[in-house]
């Protein structure tokens, strides 16, 4: 599931462990992240770069470090969603 939302390029957001969802997906080469401090050797050997912001933007997807920064977490992320296109059709049909 979280691969089909990459390939359809659908907004992601994750904070503070929620990286090792995307490691685990595969799909962190060549992308910017933060994270909780303990996944940056995680997200660095996946490929990632890691840094040590509240939030990160890096195209449609939002990363935080910890529940502290929810406050910019969450104003980049409504951001992020207002920039969203129209309602595409999923690269993947969902079950019903």
């Amino acid at each position: 599931m979280t691969q089909a939302a990459a390939l359809d390029r659908r907004k992601i957001a994750v904070v503070c462990h929620g990286p090792w969802l995307l490691i685990s997906a595969d799909l962190v080469s060549g992308r910017t992240l933060t994270s909780w401090p303990s996944l940056q050797d995680d997200l660095r050997n996946a490929g990632a770069t890691w840094v040590d912001q509240e939030v990160v933007s890096d195209g449609n997807w939002t990363s935080s470090r910890k529940p502290d920064d929810l406050p910019a977490f969450n104003r980049e992320f409504i951001a992020a969603l207002q920039r969203a296109p129209a309602h595409r059709q999923p690269a993947m049909p969902l079950a019903d």
